[in-house]
């Protein structure tokens, strides 16, 4: 194709996502005892998990802390599984 001409932006290449965590998806709700949300989530990515904002079909866990809301909602209507953040540290310790 490119000896016809035709050229496409390139795009660099994508790494493997390697981690305990690794193609799983996240979602953070209320306050965890004792990581703020930007530190979860670093972990979390740093397992190789994607962090989400919202809850969908698509989300592995929900990671609930206190006060939690809506998000925690939706989680248990569509059968998510919803961890402490106790239970989630040990999900990646356990790898």
């Amino acid at each position: 194709m490119q000896n016809a001409g035709v050229h496409w932006p390139e795009s660099a290449p994508r790494r493997a996502v390697r981690g305990p965590l690794a193609g799983r998806t996240f979602v953070l709700t209320g306050t965890l005892p004792t990581l703020s949300r930007d530190d979860a989530k670093a972990l979390l990515e740093a397992a190789g998990a994607q962090v989400a904002g919202s809850v969908s079909k698509k989300t592995d866990y929900v990671i609930a802390g206190a006060d939690a809301g809506s998000k925690l909602t939706k989680a248990q209507e569509l059968g998510v599984a919803v961890l402490t953040e106790d239970e989630w540290l040990a999900l990646i310790a356990r790898g």
